[in-house]
């Protein structure tokens, strides 16, 4: 004949079962901050990427504005160049008047 347990036998099964109980309480707590670390995570790696696209698209417009600037420095040196030049013309045809003048003057 099975022996049937006695009250004091059914004490530690009791606890046993209400620890489990807590453990799996704990493990489902546990699942759920785990899930909420996951949609974090997930979350701040959008915003690293989304960081990354506008600095790579910052430095994309700073280097086409670097190009735009050396054309327009060389542009404005090749301008210098220019001018220098016809001021050059300029001054030889003002010497040139200037000597015809002082001639007709009798200078």
């Amino acid at each position: 004949m099975p022996q049937t347990p006695e009250p004091a036998d059914q004490d530690p099964i009791r606890q046993l079962r209400a620890e489990i109980a807590l453990v799996a309480a704990d493990a489902q707590a546990a699942r759920t901050l785990a899930a909420g670390a996951d949609r974090d995570v997930s979350e701040v790696r959008a915003e690293l990427r989304a960081h990354t696209r506008v600095l790579n698209a910052l430095r994309e417009t700073q280097a086409e504005q670097g190009r735009a600037i050396a054309e327009l420095r060389a542009q404005t040196e090749a301008g210098f160049v220019e001018m220098r030049a016809g001021f050059a013309t300029l001054a030889s045809g003002m010497g040139d008047i200037t000597r015809l003048l002082q001639r007709e003057n009798g200078g």
